[in-house]
């Protein structure tokens, strides 16, 4: 649907070891970088704000780029857009005020409050009690795959085959395997 215009997806995943992959600054630009390249109407609403902002030569606020966004997705006329957020729980609950995740969690909010009917949000996280008071509430769809069968059956079958293909886990006795398996299993919690 993207290649031929007829939606646009914009991907961010959270990862807490790099710096503007867990920010609101990284989520922000990384959406807005990605939409602008999938629809020449969203991309003139970008080059209007760089323009402003003397070709790159001032800086752009966390603020001014959130609006943007905004400005961008309640463009009318545009194809459906599918935002996924993976990993929300990877942005730290530290870091000043609001924490980084805080502030993406905020974003979630405002995307979902605008009530666009061309907008699909997607959010992926461990099930983190300040995530979950914030998106619960929000989302008209969700899936918990933590207690799937499938999806702890995946994790052993995942943990097995490491083992089995590790150097230094060949030489384990069949009893510690089964055990690093059967433990680390269990102590996944579905992740």
């Amino acid at each position: 649907m993207c290649n031929v215009g007829l939606a646009s997806l914009a991907f961010f995943y959270c990862d807490s070891r790099e710096g503007q992959k867990k920010e609101r600054r990284g989520l922000l630009t990384s959406l807005l970088t990605q939409l602008c390249g999938q629809s020449d109407a969203y991309c003139a609403i970008l080059s209007d704000l760089y323009s402003t902002k003397g070709k790159g030569l001032h800086h752009v606020s966390d603020g001014e780029l959130r609006r943007h966004l905004l400005r961008i997705l309640q463009l009318p006329g545009q194809a459906p857009a599918y935002i996924v957020i993976d990993g929300l729980d990877e942005c730290p609950v530290t870091g000043g005020l609001p924490s980084p995740r805080e502030g993406a969690l905020h974003i979630v909010e405002e995307l979902v409050d605008l009530q666009l009917p061309n907008l699909r949000i997607c959010v992926t996280s461990r099930p983190e009690v300040d995530i979950d008071s914030v998106l619960r509430p929000l989302a008209l769809y969700s899936v918990s795959l933590h207690d799937q069968s499938g999806q702890i059956q995946d994790i052993a079958e995942y943990v097995k085959h490491v083992v089995s293909t590790d150097r230094n886990a060949r030489r384990w006795t069949k009893e510690n395997k089964e055990l690093v398996i059967q433990v680390l299993t269990e102590k996944s919690g579905g992740m």
